[in-house]
């Protein structure tokens, strides 16, 4: 039998976590508070390696391959996920306050006196900071952009693979007994119903600020392009709806690249964009993020300072490139955000966390459906510069970007 999906497993662990809390005794709760402990604190130590390993190596790697183009669909890509995030934060300050009420769940951010405590703790100290890890990502990544040596860059592509063995088989199989876990305590404490009912609305409203995202990316391709949006839009449907099954960005390449195609992009320009954009523009996840982390602030009483906000969004922007192509990786990598920026506890983190990878497929079927009007945008300003002349055709048939120095560059992994 095939195994079920990490978005099935985070249902059940959700709905286990409420039946079971009703009942299990204080002493066998305390068990799996105790591992949610233990896992906490190993999530606050790996983060800060997730963002160098991850991050690094993908700032050097937007030195290379098609010229000036890479970065110019970075930069359009990044002003999208900002965009996102902004537009999130300015829907959600004047819709929020109207559906939550403040401080109603002030409990929540001090779990001594509202949650059972662990048997044990044990302290697993970062090697350093979350913003310490950001600069170290930014200073040695650019710097690889300007050696010549790939020495450096293979070694943190090879961190990057190590990292990513971390996050996909011990943080994503791990996270259902992590959110149970704060689950079967929120019950204990009398929460549980509350929050669950009023998150319900907040997805409602996530849902619809993607919709709305969507619609605004290709109005503003199609009116660069000439082209119809609502057909573009149509057309790269059917990635959506892969992305909706797969979770993955990158899972779902073969599909955005077709369906690209079919909206009118040359080819080469979406063997460029589509794989780059998959790693790098994360809009849905970051309009999501945004909501939730506002919504959490205002539940918990939390005062939200506009300016730390929106430097926290513009952060996160850049953070979400160290988004791995796996479910659940955005608001992993986000989580060191959540708690350095807007000072989030363990359980505000994992309430982040498990509403946000209840609607993961969402997020991640607006990211590759907007990568289809990235594609369009970058087909119709590069002309014929990315066409043909920056590409050359490997034995498979593949196209491969050619740099300055005339030499294919490819990829280290399946990123494209």
């Amino acid at each position: 039998m095939k195994k079920p999906g990490l978005l099935l497993r985070i249902v059940l662990a959700i709905l286990l976590g409420i039946v079971l809390g009703l009942f299990l005794p204080e002493a066998v709760v305390r068990v799996f508070v105790t591992f949610n402990g233990l896992f906490g604190n190993f999530l606050s130590f790996i983060i800060p390696l997730i963002i160098v390993g991850l991050i690094t190596p993908a700032i050097s790697e937007l030195g290379k391959g098609a010229g000036k183009w890479l970065g110019i669909t970075a930069a359009i890509a990044y002003g999208s996920t900002i965009f996102a995030g902004l537009m999130a934060f300015l829907v959600c300050m004047l819709v929020l306050p109207r559906m939550l009420t403040e401080g109603s769940y002030d409990e929540v951010s001090n779990p001594e006196e509202a949650l059972l405590t662990p048997y044990f703790t044990v302290e697993m100290p970062p090697v350093f900071g979350v913003m310490t890890a950001l600069l170290v990502a930014f200073v040695v990544g650019i710097g690889l952009t300007l050696l010549r040596t790939d020495t450096l860059h293979k070694g943190f592509v090879e961190l990057r693979s190590v990292v990513e063995m971390v996050i996909s088989a011990v943080i994503i199989p791990f996270l259902p007994l992590y959110v149970f876990g704060i689950f079967l305590n929120m019950t204990r404490a009398g929460q549980v119903w509350d929050v669950v009912t009023t998150f319900a609305g907040v997805i409602l409203l996530v849902f619809a600020l993607t919709l709305g995202l969507l619609l605004l990316q290709y109005t503003v391709a199609g009116a660069i392009t000439g082209r119809n949006p609502l057909r573009a839009l149509r057309t790269m449907l059917p990635a959506y709806a892969t992305a909706l099954g797969t979770s993955s960005s990158a899972a779902t390449i073969p599909v955005t690249l077709r369906q690209a195609v079919e909206a009118g992009v040359s080819r080469p320009v979406a063997s460029f964009v589509v794989p780059l954009c998959a790693t790098i523009h994360l809009a849905g996840s970051t309009t999501k993020i945004v909501s939730f982390s506002l919504a959490v602030m205002l539940l918990s009483g939390i005062e939200i300072n506009v300016g730390i906000f929106i430097g926290f969004i513009f952060m996160l922007g850049i953070t979400m490139v160290a988004a791995p192509g796996v479910p659940g990786g955005a608001i992993v990598t986000a989580a060191g955000l959540l708690t350095s920026m807007l000072g989030f506890t363990e359980p505000q983190v994992g309430l982040m966390i498990a509403t946000y990878i209840a609607i993961d497929s969402f997020g991640t079927a607006t990211n590759v459906t907007g990568d289809g009007a990235i594609a369009m945008v970058v087909d119709k300003l590069s002309g014929k510069e990315l066409h043909r002349e920056h590409f050359v055709e490997t034995e498979e048939g593949d196209l491969v970007a050619v740099p300055d120095e005339g030499e294919p560059y490819l990829q280290d992994d399946d990123r494209g």
